[in-house]
């Protein structure tokens, strides 16, 4: 049987947060989309700057997918973490600052010091859905368990609420921005445990999790996959409305930050695109959350 990871809510507010993520939909399918410019208008050179989350996988794609129509526009891209992203804006070492996070306060105040003010491009979110084997009685876990069970630290399922059987942690491989980006929101960036299994793709990774009835492993929140479901943490579901109202601990925000002042036609138009469809569409496509601009507090009790 094939199992959605994206999951409708706990019992009792599963009829609600339904209508929630319903009206969510209604709301990104009728948002007027961003007007784009003729592609021959826009020329010149963009220096991208930032996070590794941003930068691994999804900024090549969206970058390779851009440039098909902009091919007077030549992207430059170097993804070193986003506080690199927000000190090379701030010395004025590239056009774009991509980040998973908001300035700090303190990099706020070197902004503000230098009298820049920053446009904010919401471009969309990162969430992951922690998977186990369907066959695992576990259904929630706490995030102090889900650092223990990733760094090691926990071996046994008896450990966490689980059956007597041995854990065994499938992770993503270095190259992939997932495998830094989970575990500095699980672990502390404390290193995974020793003998987690490293794949290529969160496809892979799910079909190993449902082949081991022991398997635990990450997963983007729109994977579909034989014999694996996702985990509750604490009492919140991995899905796109606990990720848009900061509910799921596993998920940041992703943004894309100019200089006012200075900000090049090419610069935030290359934001904007990336705010289109075409843009949210590769977002999508490699598992993260496309962006919307109403949040939907209100549509959930407490």
């Amino acid at each position: 049987m094939n199992v959605t990871l994206l999951r409708d809510g706990t019992p009792g507010r599963q009829l609600i947060t339904a209508i929630a993520i319903a009206t969510l939909t209604m709301l990104l399918v009728g948002c007027p989309a961003t007007k784009e410019p003729s592609p021959s208008a826009i020329s010149g050179h963009v220096r991208v700057r930032g996070s590794n989350t941003f930068g691994e996988e999804l900024a090549p794609r969206l970058i390779a997918e851009y440039r098909r129509t902009r091919t007077n526009v030549a992207i430059n891209l170097e993804s070193k973490g986003s506080g690199s992203g927000f000190a090379a804006l701030l010395a004025g070492e590239c056009d774009v600052a991509a980040a998973s996070r908001a300035p700090t306060n303190q990099e706020l105040a070197e902004f503000r010091a230098r009298g820049m003010e920053l446009n904010d491009y919401l471009i969309g979110y990162y969430g992951v859905a922690v998977i186990v084997n369907a066959s695992n009685s576990v259904d929630s876990l706490t995030k102090d368990q889900v650092k223990a069970i990733f760094t090691g630290a926990a071996r046994n399922w008896k450990e966490v609420g689980g059956p007597d059987s041995a854990i065994h942690v499938y992770i993503r491989d270095p190259v992939s921005g997932t495998n830094l980006g989970f575990r500095e929101l699980a672990t502390d960036t404390r290193p995974y445990a020793k003998e987690a299994k490293q794949f290529t793709s969160y496809h892979e990774l799910a079909e190993a999790v449902g082949r081991d009835a022991g398997g635990v492993g990450y997963s983007s929140m729109r994977l579909q996959a034989k014999g694996v479901r996702s985990v509750r943490i604490g009492r919140t579901e991995a899905n796109y409305l606990t990720v848009n109202e900061g509910w799921y601990p596993y998920a940041r925000t992703l943004h894309l930050y100019t200089n006012k002042a200075t900000e090049t036609p090419a610069a935030r138009d290359f934001a904007q695109f990336v705010q289109r469809d075409p843009g949210q569409k590769i977002l999508e496509d490699l598992g993260f959350v496309r962006r919307f601009e109403k949040r939907l507090r209100s549509a959930v009790p407490d």
